[in-house]
């Protein structure tokens, strides 16, 4: 049996930009559990047997459409209050990079998103305040390859 290559992870981003071209993209201070879902939209389509068309037919798949949703937590750093509550309250989508870095290539998506859920928990009185993100597409994140520096 051959045993498959396991990557090893390195750093997750979810940058914001702000400002007209060019984007400057900074990452909020406290985000610190971060995860990312593709999601693609299908519609189901029967295939017929055509030799046999009293056999069950087989589902084909047809893609209707793409998405991605990043999710994540932390402390809520004072210094990113402001962006947080600016992409929240924003009607607008924001523009996002989400970098992943591989030990041999990072690959990042740029696009826009909205910020659709914002939680902020007060455990006590003398806690620290947590946050609790999750963004959604607004249409399409384009992909590029980076390869490592050697």
């Amino acid at each position: 049996m051959s045993q498959p290559t396991t990557t090893k992870g390195g750093r997750f981003r979810v940058l914001l930009g702000a400002g007209s071209a060019p984007i400057v993209y900074a990452a909020p201070c406290g985000f610190l559990s971060k995860s990312l879902t593709m999601t693609k939209g299908l519609e189901d389509v029967q295939l017929p047997d055509c030799e046999d068309p009293d056999k069950v037919p087989w589902l084909g798949r047809d893609a209707t459409s793409l998405g991605m949703t990043i999710s994540g937590e932390g402390v809520l750093a004072s210094e990113s209050v402001e962006t947080w509550l600016d992409a929240w309250e924003s009607t607008d989508s924001v523009p996002v990079k989400v970098e992943i870095e591989f030990p041999a290539k990072t690959i990042t998506w740029t696009g826009y998103m909205q910020v659709a859920t914002l939680t902020t928990g007060h455990p006590t009185a003398q806690g620290r305040v947590t946050n609790q993100v999750e963004m959604s597409s607004d249409g399409e994140m384009v992909r590029t390859v980076t390869p490592a520096a050697p």
